[in-house]
């Protein structure tokens, strides 16, 4: 009987330690990848917290993880930067590309603007690799801390 429930005790630790290790919300939620900010969800706050009880260092690590990965937040609550799809066919031309973005946006884009970077890319997570990188709103971001 003392085996047995040792052994469902080290599995349970165990099983909590890697879950917080790898960040709650990113192994709840991996769709969420790349969002920038909002607002935090508490299911998963509440989860990384629990890796607070195991230890300091697991749940850190898991707060970490969601924050860095942008896990933590609910989706459709953030306020700053996107990516968008949008289907073009090839024949189009540079004005018509430019009415049709600027319908978009709800103000005029110029493509020849040297502060305009046109990428194509693979996946949604390439897209958003690449918004994350650009720094898009990083003074507003770092303004909040």
């Amino acid at each position: 009987m003392r085996i047995r429930f040792r052994r469902a005790l080290a599995g349970l630790v165990m099983g909590a330690s890697i879950t917080a290790l790898v960040g709650c919300g990113t192994v709840f939620h991996p769709e969420r990848k790349g969002q920038m900010s909002g607002r935090i969800d508490p299911v998963v706050a509440i989860a990384n917290g629990v890796g607070l009880l195991f230890f300091i260092v697991p749940g850190v690590i898991a707060y970490a993880v969601d924050f860095s990965n942008g896990t933590i937040y609910l989706p459709g609550t953030h306020d700053h930067a996107s990516v968008d799809t949008l289907m073009i066919d090839d024949d189009m031309d540079v004005s018509t590309l430019e009415m049709l973005l600027s319908e978009k946006m709800g103000k005029r884009v110029s493509l020849d603007s040297e502060m305009l970077r046109v990428e194509e890319v693979e996946t949604l997570d390439e897209a958003l690799a690449l918004v994350r990188m650009a720094g898009i709103n990083d003074q507003e971001r770092l303004a909040s801390l």
